[in-house]
């Protein structure tokens, strides 16, 4: 009974002018968020990607920090400020959240960890259970993911606790890019493997400031060469990966290397 006085005790009156106050705080908050966000999108395109990616993961804590300044202002308005008062209520208001709201409490505490240790920010391409993309933009409780097909994909932060979060390319402006060739085994390797490093060098979409690769490995089926290298952009990993593929084909028929279709068994075993 005690504890029931006390809470009460704790509580401003509520009126017409705390309500408008309070009204007035949220639609601020709401404001400032949305704001921070035309904002940060608008410098996005115009920016280079090292600037973009040292912007874009800034957002939640903006967000975050508008977020605890509006908290602090709101409860003087409902709560009178003592710090018996304040334990009282909040430590009964926590209880019965973390009932009502398991689930979404969990996804904020996991976006603050997220926030601190990192795993993910804007800009970053990831791959999140089958969702693979890059990251648009993080809340407290979500991302949203844009994937190739540009479908954007909402994922909660929930997912670092049981699931891997594979991170191609962790907060830099490249990232690293295979092409695949398979051919049959009679061939020059030595040649073989040149031309491939000449494509990757000449084409439009190299960054020359990191190192070009090309992987040969000898399989039962014939021999597999895997063409890695660094685009300038992250975003033009796809067009960068169609033009080692498409110029690496054209180079090596010319030197009559035979291509080979892999068996099923191999195929699938490859998507996995």
């Amino acid at each position: 009974m005690t504890g029931d006085i006390n809470i009460t005790q704790a509580f401003h009156g509520i009126n017409k002018t705390s309500i408008v106050y309070i009204a007035i705080i949220i639609a601020a908050y709401w404001l400032l968020t949305k704001l921070i966000e035309r904002l940060f999108f608008l410098l996005e395109g115009r920016l280079s990607g090292r600037f973009r990616l040292y912007i874009l993961p800034s957002m939640p804590l903006f967000r975050m920090f508008f977020l605890i300044v509006a908290i602090m202002i709101i409860i003087p308005l409902v709560i009178k400020p003592t710090l018996q008062n304040l334990i009282a209520v909040l430590g009964v208001a926590g209880l019965a959240l973390g009932f009502a709201f398991k689930d979404y409490i969990s996804c904020i505490i996991a976006g603050i960890t997220v926030i601190y240790e990192r795993c993910y920010r804007p800009g970053d391409w990831v791959k999140i259970g089958d969702a693979y993309g890059e990251i648009k933009s993080l809340g407290l409780r979500t991302l949203k993911l844009v994937t190739p097909d540009d479908t954007i994909v909402t994922i909660p932060h929930t997912k670092i606790w049981n699931t891997n979060i594979y991170n191609a390319n962790e907060g830099k402006r490249e990232l690293l890019c295979v092409a695949d060739f398979y051919f049959h085994p009679k061939h020059d390797a030595a040649q073989v493997r040149q031309k491939l490093y000449d494509v990757a060098l000449a084409s439009p979409y190299i960054n020359l400031e990191r190192q070009i690769m090309v992987i040969v490995a000898e399989k039962p089926w014939g021999t597999h060469y895997r063409l890695k290298a660094y685009p300038i952009e992250s975003r033009d990993q796809f067009q960068f990966i169609s033009d080692l593929t498409v110029r690496g084909k054209t180079a090596l028929s010319k030197m009559d290397v035979k291509a080979i279709t892999l068996p099923i068994a191999v195929k699938d075993n490859y998507n996995q």
